[in-house]
């Protein structure tokens, strides 16, 4: 008998969640959990496996579960099962707010359970790739990083489901994290929340009240990196890795997983300016070919090893069971995830005040042009 879990909700990302379940030989996939029961027994067919509408019935029965319902539910869902001595895999947003998810490390910690969130952009294989370079020190000290994610969600949009319109930025901010998490995992977390600054801007008008739909944060690392993140709505989509250190720099591309190093100065002469054309170029021709040989042997291996390579979610997963089964290290700690909602907090508080300062202007521009307002002479 393997590692036996279960997923509760049974939403569009739970279909990543059931099917690693069900791949990952170490694993044993014994429900699906959501409060619509019809849908529950649509994924529970799907997937073969069984469906319930209460997951605390099968908390006695499993080893962790993974929670894929409404970011307001998560902390109540593993904070439940913490407490039973299950151990849990919580979808992104981890959480509401950062004080939940640093109580959920606190209940983790003192029941000596695993908890892990998908932070699953990390885990894609040229993103792991850069890690493991920066880990060797490869690229010398880590001066900057600059992350930029456009083309994300609007907030009016459904995607997720109609819960994402309770956040201030809908469908919009229920997206931000990827591009936070990239950075955090990249260039380190915060020196402090001091160091924290957001700016945010609503571009256009909405149906429903929406605070933003476009954000940026920066901060500095506790090893003094400095680290922004470009978050954009209604534009055409790049999810672009800028990189720099004291030995040599990156520019990851992680729509068509491409990684191009800066390690000499094209700046000094013409040749050396013509030159960084072509080394961009090839630099893509080498990683579609690398992208296409992967694509084909995942296309005749279909073992869980070869999966767990390629698919991000599904690395998260393979790393999880090992901290279940040999208390390894989470694949993500949940210090990356406070510090990712302690960041999605400050621009939420940027929208919220920029909102303020807005409505306040328009009132007195208003005034202005209010012959009845009294004036002091």
């Amino acid at each position: 008998m393997g590692i036996r879990t279960a997923v509760v909700g049974g939403g569009t990302v739970s279909r990543a969640h059931l099917a690693g379940a069900q791949k990952n030989p170490r694993t044993e996939l014994i429900a699906v959990c959501d409060l619509d029961e019809d849908r529950a027994r649509e994924r529970a067919r799907e997937f073969g496996t069984m469906a319930v509408v209460d997951y605390t019935e099968l908390l006695d029965d499993v080893d962790y579960i993974h929670v894929c319902t409404p970011v307001q539910t998560h902390f109540e869902i593993a904070k439940t099962a913490i407490e039973a001595g299950v151990g849990v895999v919580i979808e992104k947003p981890s959480t509401v707010t950062s004080e939940e998810i640093e109580r959920l490390d606190e209940l983790a910690a003192e029941n000596d359970v695993p908890a892990t969130v998908i932070h699953n952009h990390l885990f894609f294989p040229t993103v792991r790739k850069v890690r493991e370079m920066i880990a060797a020190g490869e690229l010398g000290r880590i001066t900057s990083v600059d992350v930029v994610y456009a083309g994300l969600t609007p907030p009016d949009m459904v995607n997720r489901g109609s819960w994402v319109f309770d956040l201030p930025g809908g469908e919009f901010e229920e997206g931000l994290p990827h591009p936070i998490y990239t950075a955090l995992g990249v260039g380190g977390w915060p020196a402090s929340e001091d160091d924290i600054s957001a700016q945010t801007v609503r571009s256009r008008d909405y149906d429903d009240d929406f605070a933003y739909d476009q954000a940026q944060v920066q901060y500095v690392s506790e090893s003094g990196t400095l680290c922004h993140v470009t978050m954009l709505c209604d534009t055409l989509p790049q999810r672009l890795q800028i990189i720099n250190g004291s030995e040599q720099s990156i520019v990851l591309d992680e729509i068509n997983q491409s990684i191009f190093r800066l390690d000499e100065d094209y700046t000094r002469s013409t040749l050396a300016r013509s030159m960084k054309g072509f080394d961009v170029s090839l630099s893509q021709v080498t990683s579609t070919i690398d992208n296409a040989r992967s694509v084909a042997t995942s296309a005749v291996d279909d073992s869980w090893e070869t999966a767990a390579e390629t698919n991000s979610h599904f690395a998260i997963f393979d790393r999880f069971v090992d901290a279940v089964e040999s208390g390894a290290d989470v694949p993500v700690p949940l210090e990356q995830s406070k510090w990712t909602i302690k960041i999605m907090e400050e621009i939420r508080e940027s929208a919220v005040g920029d909102r303020v300062v807005s409505a306040a202007s328009d009132e007195v521009d208003d005034a202005d042009g209010d012959e009845s307002v009294p004036v002091n002479v």
